[in-house]
This record gives structure tokens, C-alpha cells and sequence, in this order.
């Protein structure tokens, strides 16, 4: 898969992202706060499992081998999808967003600049510092009414 191809790809999970927490915020006013999240990973977990039926090449076995803190990848998506569900009716759609994307840069520059995970160390340097900053700035700005 070349890079461009990724980067659509990206691109259309940020789409994908921006959307997700308005359905699921909508499905909140039928079922519930909570209800609305399980249902979402219920149907999430549902088509993964068709997707790694189809198109998996890993094996579900080596599970048993990973770290504690490799699994917990789920309890952070669900937290993080129960509290666009709550925040979106609240703020609306574009405020819950640029926050997000504020604190996920933000994160992403310390992860790099440390190497957390194992990944690789790429420095924050004064010209991304001064973008993340310009990115929470933004944020600031539309969260103001």
C-alpha cells in the first residue's frame, strides 16, 4: 500500500472520527449515554470480527503473550467514545473535536519526542512546539461562544 493511498485512507477515518460521536450522541437521546457506547463497540467488535475472518493474517493466540498495559488500547476507545457521547450534546461537534485533536497532538509530540512504546524518537523541535501551541489556540477559539 503506498503512501498516498494511507493518507486518503487517513483522511477518511478523520471523516469518520468528526461523524461517530453525532451518531452515536443521537443513539444517546433513544438508549442512553452508556447504552449508545456498548452498542457502538458491539457493532464495532462485530465487524472486525468479520474483517479478521476475512482479511486477518495474525494470530488471536499470541494474546496470551502481550502485557498488561498492551490491552488496555479498548478501555481508553471506550472511554473515549463515552465521552464524545456525553460532550457532543453538550458543546456540539466542532468544539469536542478541536479539543480532542488539541489534546491528541499535544500527546503525540511528548510519545514522540520520548520514543514512548518502543516507537521511534522523533524530537519535538521549536517549529512543532509553536504549531501544537497555534492547535490549542485554535481550540481555545472554538470552544468561545
Amino acid at each position: 500500500m503506498n503512501n498516498m493511498l494511507i493518507i486518503l485512507l487517513m483522511a477518511c477515518g478523520g471523516l469518520a472520527v468528526a461523524i461517530q460521536p453525532s451518531i452515536n450522541a443521537r443513539l444517546a437521546q433513544k438508549i442512553g449515554s452508556y447504552e449508545s457506547s456498548l452498542i457502538s463497540f458491539a457493532v464495532g467488535t462485530l465487524a472486525m470480527f468479520v474483517m479478521v475472518m476475512i482479511a486477518g493474517r495474525g494470530n488471536l493466540r499470541n494474546v496470551v503473550d502481550t502485557s498488561w498495559w498492551e490491552l488496555t488500547g479498548g478501555l481508553l476507545g471506550a472511554y473515549f467514545v463515552t465521552m464524545t457521547i456525553i460532550a457532543v450534546p453538550r458543546l456540539g461537534t466542532l468544539a469536542v473535536m478541536s479539543v480532542i485533536i488539541a489534546g491528541q497532538l499535544t500527546t503525540a509530540a511528548l510519545l514522540d519526542q520520548y520514543g514512548a512504546f518502543g516507537l521511534r524518537q522523533i524530537p519535538l523541535t521549536s517549529v512543532r512546539g509553536i504549531g501544537i501551541l497555534l492547535l490549542c489556540i485554535g481550540a481555545g477559539l472554538v470552544i468561545r461562544k
